[in-house]
């Protein structure tokens, strides 16, 4: 299969094999991804990543299929044409300021996360649309963006439902676009295409001599969470570890309570009906916008030098909204430590101590909090995607989670992207239970026991007070 993976920063296409006691990928091509400024919008080049994607597939070879998954809640709208209606606007772009109070006027928190069950963040689909004000006049359909590059191969129009429910437009109990909550908040649900399950055969790609084009789980976290190599019954939580890390629990249905509204958790859709309990947590974006403030790419002699620093000398709220946008994060950060009374240290190495320490200060409240709010244990934190490459942070993730972390595979959403395929293609891979324990027979994974060298209640502490 050819998997066609799409980050925030930079997209590839993989070469990914799949058989009895075999799961492998290999990556064919990689190219840079990220917002492209023009006049007072921050886009997103998706005619650069459709023409990247097609070189990628043409570039793996013979393959069975094809299956595209990226991050969520961005779009492109198309004409009665099916044409392009301008790029899509990146979640970064500040359009959305002031939009959730105008939406909370016509539908309450509490109404909006019943139905939907989805975190409040600034840059939600719905958000996005509202923003759009009387341009959507000339819009006839909304396409996330790898439902837009399956059109763009297939001519299929449809959305895929694990992307589909991060748009804060769909019911993730009834699993249908909420069309009565769309049309309160001005939204015209015809802009809404038909769902799709994840392992739907979409069509062939006529430009790819008709190569099968599958929906897997489009959203690259759903995908992510399929690789996640948990064995059965273990009482697991996962962190999705890149430029945003997604760090919760897999559950069989949403948790919808008012604990789980002011946590601010997401319920969002999985493969196989699950549901990713969740919450976004700023991730490895504070330390890449660092490394280009200081014009650096030696990311492994930092690492090693917050190595050598002094844990906890300094934390922040990496989730924070001043930490949103691109910017001099070292400047943020140390704004963010005086307001607390704090001192960020002016050695590189320890700035980059100080975002981990947070990053994983960060993920143990969210761990904390979900195993909180819907009872669940959890036993081990599985930490999947680029973040497990970095040895540190996975060591202080197990410190400050007090639990074993089992770091890989690397390649998680790929992977997951390759087995929901290969299932769709024939491929005897009934459930998660086959597919995870195709994971853990083929994948190296690296376990980091936790210590008790730092004391991380005191540090929860000092950035409450």
């Amino acid at each position: 299969m050819a998997a066609v993976d799409l980050g925030a920063s930079s997209g590839r296409v993989m070469a990914g094999t799949v058989g009895p006691s075999v799961l492998s990928v290999e990556e064919v091509r990689r190219f840079p991804n990220g917002g492209v400024r023009a006049g007072p919008v921050l886009y997103w080049d998706v005619l650069g990543l459709y023409r990247e994607t097609l070189a990628g597939i043409r570039e793996a070879g013979a393959v069975d299929g094809i299956g595209i998954d990226s991050w969520a809640v961005d779009y492109g709208l198309l004409d009665e044409r099916g044409a392009l209606l301008g790029n899509p606007v990146h979640y970064r772009d500040p359009r959305t300021d002031g939009v959730p109070s105008q939406v909370a006027a016509k539908v309450s928190d509490r109404e909006l996360y019943d139905v939907t069950g989805l975190q409040q963040l600034p840059f939600n689909t719905l958000y996005q649309l509202v923003s759009e004000g009387d341009r959507l006049d000339a819009a006839r359909t909304m396409l996330l963006i790898p439902d837009l590059l399956n059109f763009w191969l297939t001519g299929s129009i449809g959305a895929e439902r694990t992307n589909a429910s991060t748009t804060q437009l769909y019911d993730v109990r009834a699993r249908m676009w909420a069309v009565d909550l769309a049309s309160r908040v001005g939204i015209p649900p015809g802009l809404l295409p038909p769902l799709r399950d994840p392992g739907t055969v979409v069509g062939t790609a006529a430009e790819l001599s008709g190569l099968p084009v599958v929906a897997v789980g489009s959203h690259d976290t759903a995908s992510a969470v399929v690789a996640v190599p948990a064995s059965p019954g273990a009482n697991f939580a996962y962190i999705s570890s890149g430029t945003w890390s997604l760090a919760g629990l897999e559950l069989p249905a949403p948790e919808l309570s008012d604990a789980a509204l002011a946590a601010n958790f997401t319920n969002e859709g999985g493969v196989d009906g699950t549901i990713r309990f969740l919450r976004n947590v700023m991730g490895l974006w504070v330390l890449s916008e660092t490394l280009r403030t200081w014009s650096t790419s030696d990311l492994p002699g930092l690492l090693a030098a917050a190595a050598a620093s002094p844990g906890l000398a300094a934390v922040v709220d990496i989730d924070a909204p001043e930490f949103l946008p691109p910017g001099d994060m070292p400047a943020r950060l140390s704004a963010a430590c005086t307001a607390t009374a704090q001192r960020l240290p002016s050695e590189r190495g320890a700035v980059v101590r100080c975002i981990l320490d947070s990053l994983a200060l960060a993920y143990r409240r969210t761990l904390r909090a979900a195993s909180s709010i819907t009872g669940r244990p959890i036993d081990v934190v599985h930490i999947v995607g680029g973040g497990a490459r970095n040895e540190l942070l996975c060591q202080l993730t197990a410190d400050a989670c007090g639990v074993p972390v089992l770091a890989g595979p690397v390649e998680a959403a790929a992977l997951g992207n390759v087995l929901v395929q290969a299932r769709a293609l024939g491929e005897d891979l009934p459930d998660l239970a086959a597919m995870r324990a195709l994971v853990r027979e083929t994948q190296e994974v690296h376990r980091y026991e936790p210590s008790a060298r730092d004391d991380w209640d005191a540090a929860e502490a000092r950035l409450a007070s």
